[in-house]
């Protein structure tokens, strides 16, 4: 079986996390954060580790190798979904734009993980596009679909074509 970032379908071999004790890092940020990102009520600090325990072990008990972003004070409770903050492919990192103002931090601190790391960078979307890696799926290795919506703009999406174009993978927009 072919080994790809471009999928979501085929067995998952390794992950990168970011887990809720680096993402949330204690209660106190839990307290200060919580209501400016949105979020319906305050995340349970006991009950999130030993949730994101059982779900890592999980992962761990099937064989898949995990990686951890490393703790950064700079960022904010929402990045536990490091999903949002680049796309993976079989060409490097795209690193994303959010749209999320509070979310903007992400993508350079993951541009640093993925340097020290050895993890090359295919390239990023800069301003004005927005693009979050939490709006795309793979749907086969040539085919990536993107959701148009308040955090990903069309000039981001623009960006990503000209990004993939080389590589001949099709973007699917989806409105």
């Amino acid at each position: 079986m072919p080994v790809t970032c471009q999928s979501e379908y085929l067995p998952l071999t390794e992950v990168m996390l970011n887990p809720v004790r680096s993402a949330f890092q204690n209660p106190n940020k839990i307290s200060q954060e919580w209501k400016a990102l949105h979020y319906l009520s305050a995340p349970q600090w006991e009950k999130a580790l030993k949730e994101f325990d059982a779900f890592e072990g999980l992962l761990r008990q099937e064989g898949i190798r995990i990686q951890e972003f490393p703790k950064s004070p700079d960022l904010s409770l929402d990045a536990l979904y490091c999903r949002d903050a680049s796309i993976t492919t079989d060409h490097g990192i795209i690193l994303c734009n959010m749209g999320k103002p509070a979310r903007s931090p992400e993508p350079e601190a993951m541009h640093n993980y993925f340097v020290e790391s050895g993890i090359s960078i295919l390239g990023s979307i800069k301003a004005p596009g927005t693009l979050e890696g939490g709006d795309v799926a793979w749907l086969d290795t040539k085919t990536l679909a993107v959701g148009l919506g308040y955090r990903t703009n069309l000039e981001g999406i623009r960006q990503l074509k000209k990004l993939l174009k080389p590589y001949e993978i099709e973007v699917v927009v989806a409105d």
